[in-house]
């Protein structure tokens, strides 16, 4: 796979669009990154995934899915070696990667619809 096939796969999930992040291609639904191709010169894609589907990633593909370094990688970013992927790794992993972001963009505007309970402040 290649950074074209990347994009290509990212963009056909639905609201997906492409923008940048600190001039790397990012991909976003909902105005949030759910992949980008900050790290294509090294040859992988990056996939913002939950720690426990980073590891079920990694342990049925290691050869194709590795953490990223540091901090990042611990709350579940991930690369995909993009010449090691195939087209069913690629867009599970893609599709994975926008449920969740779908997910949270759900979760976020349900708890700010909700109304806060006004408690009257007592008078001096």
């Amino acid at each position: 796979m290649t950074a074209n096939d990347f994009r290509r796969i990212a963009l056909s999930l639905e609201g997906a669009v492409e923008g940048s992040h600190m001039g790397a291609p990012d991909f976003r639904v909902g105005g949030r990154i759910f992949a980008t191709l900050a790290s294509q010169k090294q040859g992988y894609g990056n996939l913002m995934l939950t720690p426990e589907q980073q590891a079920d990633f990694v342990r049925e593909l290691p050869d194709v899915f590795l953490p990223v370094p540091g901090g990042w990688g611990r709350m579940g970013a991930t690369h995909i070696r993009l010449v090691k992927a195939n087209e069913d790794a690629l867009a599970g992993a893609l599709r994975a990667a926008w449920k969740i972001r779908i997910e949270k963009n759900t979760k976020t505007r349900s708890s700010k619809g909700k109304a806060k309970k006004r408690v009257p402040r007592p008078r001096l």
